[in-house]
């Protein structure tokens, strides 16, 4: 046993916030900043080191880019990855905040990210008897 040389040295100050992946972001739904569902986040683009490689000591961590979302339900069920054209990134500097769900500072009738959504809204609830209305 050796001896104490007296309290632990305090962590380091990190800047920002330090999130896990896949507790703070996959699969989290992303709303644009009137409130208004936009997507879910399905994957995530890293810039930096590649993430199969064995990264060296003193080497920068990846940085967070972008958030992608897209049709993955296929993949998910049968395996394998969709094809990086058919995914619609999110820039991360949009984020607004992470929380339950993903806030973004922009609106989201401009991302492409939400058009299955306004598309479902607009041709098939809209056609639905009191689907125009708030339901507030």
């Amino acid at each position: 046993m050796t001896p104490s040389k007296g309290p632990l040295a305090p962590a380091p100050h990190l800047a920002g916030r330090t999130l896990d992946a896949q507790l703070h972001l996959m699969d989290r739904q992303v709303l644009d900043h009137d409130g208004v569902p936009v997507t879910t986040v399905d994957d995530l683009e890293l810039s930096g080191p590649a993430v199969d490689e064995e990264i060296p000591p003193g080497t920068p961590a990846p940085v967070l880019t972008a958030l992608l979302t897209g049709p993955v339900l296929g993949t998910r069920i049968f395996g394998g990855r969709p094809p990086s054209a058919r995914l619609i990134r999110i820039p991360w500097k949009d984020v607004a905040a992470v929380d339950v769900v993903l806030t973004l500072g922009v609106s989201g009738e401009n991302l492409d990210a939400g058009w299955v959504e306004r598309w479902i809204r607009d041709k098939i609830i809209a056609r639905i008897p009191g689907g125009r209305r708030d339901p507030r």
